[in-house]
């Protein structure tokens, strides 16, 4: 970490000794539009990054003299931008003085992955006008050699005139040029879609064609960003639509996809007409929904929940997105239990995610601990997954340690009990925490469902919870999906 804080300050201070170079290269400029590119380090939470980004806005930057406007925003890739438009340059350096030296924004500079860093500063046309936008085009190039600047700032201006001023959604258009000559354009856009829609005709116009005709495509940068605070993760999504229940908010609604919704709650049918019939047949009063955790994992969230469904249940749900909807539904519910024998419940204990950088590390620990532990019985070298002098369990019927898990199979085996994994079916996880989803037999030997949430530290579990669920016979399934 220190290197990385190291790196990010020697990109700070390159960047801005290249800048203190410059000059304003027209005494018409109206702003400077510093632009500042960067993905965040492996290990930071994005909703952290959004949550912290929105108090440097707010405690640091939008607090130095000269600021006009701060903008973050993030592409579908996962890269950011800041731009920051200030009233000179020097207000510009300034800042970014006061911000290497000032101790209360140093956790920020260490979410941010000095190497991916780059900052460049543009004097600009016009005074910054679209504080209504949720989407940002920043394309910047160098011109071919030997090019008119007269005829091109003409050219650059008729662009605006001509196609991209007239499409639906343009809000603003900013040009600007710095010290070197290298060109900038900045495109306000009311969303995504709007911006979407003219990008798909740019190619086409004639004086889109000119424009880009004058450019060393070889320096080209095009970034299309949405704004952070508009931006909902697929995390987030998930949060808001269980929410819902509490609010009656009917906006995740449109998370899930209309036409394509698979439902694998055999007691739901597919599509949204299946969870539609649920929400009418709420007992008075509603559902009620308590996200405890929440995490991604590529194209999939996944959730521990306490619900208030018909009862109260403790339950898992998994999510798949694709194209940015929901499309694909798991869960496993159970009634909410007493405390077990070490007085945890299956809510308590940590939730904070960590060692994101372990991500695929510790799926891969889970997974082994399941096929090796659970399916073949190797239970000789169960000390390989499962910590021996921290072992938190949230069974609702098993006591802490690898001694809880002993006396809880020595019971099953006196009274005549099972709890037998037979298949894997999806592992998933974030960080230090990892689901495992299984198949198998419990108690008389029922079909049965598996969820198992494991903590990991230094690649060992020490903390579980689960949610066990009988699998119903399929004459009373509501749906064709099966359970996994």
């Amino acid at each position: 970490m220190k290197h990385a804080i190291k790196l990010t300050l020697v990109l700070m201070t390159l960047s801005l000794s290249h800048c203190a170079k410059t000059k304003e290269t027209s005494k018409e400029s109206k702003s400077i539009m510093e632009v500042t590119t960067f993905n965040i380090n492996d290990n930071v939470d994005p909703i952290a990054f959004k949550t912290r980004d929105q108090l440097i806005e707010k405690d640091f930057t939008s607090k130095q003299p000269g600021f006009i406007k701060r903008q973050s925003a993030i592409d579908e890739n996962g890269a950011y931008v800041v731009i920051v438009y200030w009233e000179s340059i020097a207000n510009a350096e300034a800042s970014m003085n006061k911000f290497m030296s000032d101790k209360s924004v140093a956790d920020y500079a260490q979410m941010i992955n000095g190497a991916t860093m780059k900052m460049e500063r543009y004097s600009m046309d016009k005074a910054f006008n679209a504080n209504n936008s949720e989407f940002v085009e920043v394309m910047t190039f160098n011109l071919k050699p030997d090019t008119d600047l007269e005829k091109f700032d003409q050219l650059n201006q008729k662009v605006e005139t001509d196609f991209t001023g007239k499409r639906d959604g343009f809000i603003q258009r900013l040009t600007g040029v710095n010290e070197k000559g290298k060109q900038a354009v900045a495109i306000y856009w009311t969303n995504k879609s709007t911006s979407d829609a003219s990008l798909n005709g740019f190619m086409a116009d004639p004086t889109a064609k000119e424009f880009m005709s004058k450019m060393d495509q070889s320096s080209m940068f095009m970034g299309r960003y949405e704004s952070l605070p508009a931006h909902v993760s697929k995390k987030e999504k998930v949060i808001a639509l269980l929410n819902s229940f509490n609010t009656g908010d009917q906006t995740p609604i449109s998370y899930i996809n209309s036409k394509k919704y698979i439902q694998h709650n055999l007691d739901v049918a597919d599509g949204l007409a299946g969870f539609g019939e649920v929400m009418k047949n709420a007992p008075e009063g509603g559902f009620k929904a308590n996200v405890v955790r929440a995490f991604e994992d590529g194209d999939y969230v996944f959730t521990h929940t306490e619900y208030d469904f018909f009862g109260p249940k403790a339950g898992f749900d998994i999510f798949k997105f694709e194209n940015g909807l929901i499309v694909e539904h798991w869960d496993n519910l159970l009634a909410v239990q007493k405390p077990n024998p070490s007085g945890h419940t299956q809510f308590d204990g940590a939730t904070k995610i960590t060692d994101l950088d372990k991500t695929v590390v510790n799926k891969a620990k889970v997974k082994d601990f399941i096929e090796k532990i659970l399916l073949n019985g190797e239970m000789d070298k169960i000390t390989n997954y499962i910590n021996p002098k921290k072992y938190v369990q949230h069974n609702p019927a098993v006591a802490d340690g690898l001694e809880g898990f002993d006396e809880a199979m020595k019971y099953f085996a006196k009274n005549g009990l099972v709890m037998e994994y037979q298949k894997l079916h999806m592992v998933v996880g974030e960080g230090n925490f990892v689901l495992a989803v299984s198949e198998g037999k419990f108690g008389k030997g029922d079909p049965t469902a598996f969820y198992d949430l494991f903590r990991l530290e230094n690649g060992l579990i020490v903390e579980h919870w689960d949610v066990i669920t009988t699998i119903p016979p399929k004459s009373e399934w509501k749906n064709e999906n099966g359970k996994f």
